[in-house]
């Protein structure tokens, strides 16, 4: 039986005034806290006002430390905590006032606020940082802060005045490991180091936790009893006991087969990048190479990772919209699976992040009802949405274009589009230029050497 079928109509308004509360007690919330942001970005600027006065800058940090002291008092928390907040609020209001604004406005959350802020703190001309707000706002107010990530890394990167390679250098001289103690005899971990490869090795783990139920039910020796036993460890458990295990032994020596099933396992990487990109065409205002949608990275991996492959996926795109349009490869596949992933990226259940490799394709009209094995019936859904549309009143149906509409068990219509694709766009007038010119003869040439290897 679908959940929430046997609801009855009195319910269902029940529900729908709690959803409604609900958003608009989040939204006060997001107002208030830009409020409360506002007040310690004051509190801060007046502070450096009175050492402008005095004329003594050293005493800056002291009279910091004062008034976060004076505050931290009177909201009972520690001055540390609230002199970190106001450098934090600071930041928001004084480089970003157009972000802090839209959440003052109820317009975005602060978890919206905080990566638009996060992403684009690097951004050094005012200009450049209002420019890159106002095109973040208009994807905020759609999407959740777990996609809107991918989407602000991206558009930084075209506001940096300095570039993609030479920061990822200055960046790397910062990569480490670490560890921080935990209570009840635990501890953690954490690797910070190219994007890349962090990407890769998490892949290497989640394929090989898949796979190891399978693996060790598989072995010569195995007692059938013991095979068939369910292995109680969530996917999490077996990424960690999979990875100390690597780190300690060199191998999967713990978990692994006879045969080696779980060691000749490799980790899989999905980078996209534009082909002005991979080859370095000058003049040409080109996205950089990014991971799953995730974040970018510099050319050089990328050119790196290019050059390893066995295959290419290529994305064809429209050159002003930067729509998706197609996608072919030069070895046999699954076609459609690919045209999909490339196209929804992540599942397309509003709000929702997880990566398109590791959901479901799924029929929007179910293939019993008819429903084609096509493009426009077909969309990634993780497995927690794909079984949320087919066990409740939550429905979808494709209007073209790759859109999704959405309803609620309560009625509303929500709309989720494709992300973006990281493509290089122009705009129509390029192709009556000396600009549009150029462009066709690198384009030539991209075709004819770049893409040699297919």
């Amino acid at each position: 039986m679908n959940a929430m079928m046997t609801a009855s109509d009195e319910q269902m308004k029940t529900l729908d005034a709690l959803v409604e509360m609900a958003r608009d007690t989040e939204r006060s919330i997001d107002a208030m806290q830009a409020a409360r942001d506002g007040v310690l970005a004051l509190a801060s600027r007046w502070a450096m006002t009175m050492v402008e006065q005095q004329g003594d800058a050293d005493e800056a940090d002291l009279m910091l430390r004062s008034v976060a002291a004076e505050l931290a008092v009177v909201l009972r928390v520690s001055d540390r905590t609230v002199q970190r907040r106001m450098a934090d609020a600071e930041l928001k209001v004084e480089r970003f006032p157009a972000v802090w604004q839209a959440q003052g406005a109820g317009r975005i959350s602060a978890g919206h606020t905080r990566v638009i802020v996060d992403a684009g703190m690097h951004i050094d001309a005012p200009e450049a940082r209002a420019a890159y707000s106002a095109r973040m706002l208009e994807f905020a107010e759609d999407e959740s802060p777990n996609r809107l990530r991918p989407i602000a890394e991206r558009l930084a990167q075209q506001y940096q005045s300095r570039s993609m390679d030479e920061r990822h250098q200055e960046a790397r001289e910062k990569r480490a490991v670490w560890v921080k103690d935990h209570p009840d005899g635990m501890a953690e971990l954490g690797v910070f180091g190219p994007a890349a490869l962090v990407h890769g090795a998490f892949d290497r783990l989640t394929e090989m936790g898949k796979a190891l139920t399978t693996a060790r039910s598989a072995g010569p020796d195995t007692d059938p009893d013991a095979a068939s036993m369910k292995d109680p460890r969530t996917l999490a458990h077996k990424r960690t006991d999979l990875a100390l295990d690597l780190l300690l032994t060199g191998s999967p020596a713990g978990h692994d087969t006879p045969d080696g099933l779980l060691a000749a396992i490799v980790p899989v990487v999905s980078v996209t990048v534009p082909v002005f990109t991979l080859i370095g065409v000058a003049g040409v205002e080109s996205p950089e190479a990014e991971v799953d949608g995730r974040c970018p990275i510099d050319a050089g991996t990328a050119r790196m990772l290019a050059g390893a492959t066995t295959g290419w996926d290529r994305v064809l795109t429209h050159p002003v919209s930067g729509g998706l349009l197609a996608v072919d490869r030069y070895r046999p596949g699954a076609h459609l699976k690919r045209h999909l992933r490339v196209r929804d990226q992540r599942c397309r259940f509003p709000g929702c992040g997880v990566p398109a490799r590791r959901d479901d394709l799924d029929h929007t009209l179910d293939a019993a009802f008819g429903g084609p094995t096509a493009d426009d019936n077909l969309a990634a859904l993780c497995r927690r949405h794909h079984v949320l549309k087919h066990q409740t009143p939550w429905h979808v149906t494709q209007l073209g274009d790759g859109l999704l509409e959405w309803t609620s068990p309560t009625g509303h219509a929500y709309i989720d589009e494709p992300p973006p694709q990281n493509t290089v766009t122009f705009t129509a007038a390029d192709a009556d230029t000396e600009v549009g010119d150029h462009l066709a003869d690198v384009w030539a040439t991209a075709r004819d050497e770049s893409l040699a290897p297919f």
